[in-house]
């Protein structure tokens, strides 16, 4: 059996392979659009975001900046902080933990998929969407935080 000691270290090591993906999938292209065969356009979560704020798309901008990438960012932080040796303060990493895991895991995949069907819903037939590699190494490391969050709260129920 693999002792508490070296499961987190473990999961300390995917969780900076995760961060290395979900930086990838914030700045590679997720998928272009090509509209009437001559104009493409690629974005990755970045770009589209940007793109929203000058399009003027405020509420959009907010709404997926938030959830694609202020609270994945934030919950890798707090599960760097969660698998620190040195944590202390167990009542408080528990309550934090169970709010993070409780509320957050539905944040990034599902507003980015209510994002591109914003876009493809907007496009039509004028437009087709081509999906990169982005998207699914965005989506992998999602999936990566859900799974770490998953076994932190494990550990922490031991």
């Amino acid at each position: 059996m693999i002792s508490g000691i070296d499961k987190t270290s473990t999961l300390r090591g995917l969780l900076l392979i995760t961060t290395l993906l979900l930086a990838a999938g914030f700045v590679m292209p997720m998928m272009t659009i090509s509209q009437f065969v001559l104009f493409e356009h690629s974005f990755s979560v970045l770009s589209g975001v940007w793109q929203l704020v000058q399009d003027g798309q405020i509420f959009l901008f907010i709404i997926i900046a938030i959830f694609s990438i202020i609270i994945p960012i934030g919950k890798v932080i707090l599960l760097f902080n969660l698998l620190h040796p040195n944590t202390t303060n167990p009542n408080r990493r528990k309550k934090l933990l169970h709010l993070m895991h409780d509320y957050g895991r539905w944040a990034m995949l599902d507003v980015m998929v209510v994002a591109m069907l914003i876009v493809t819903v907007k496009l039509g037939v004028i437009a087709t969407i081509e999906i990169h590699a982005g998207l699914y190494i965005f989506g992998i490391a999602v999936l990566l935080i859900m799974f770490i969050t998953h076994r932190v709260v494990q550990l922490t129920n031991q």
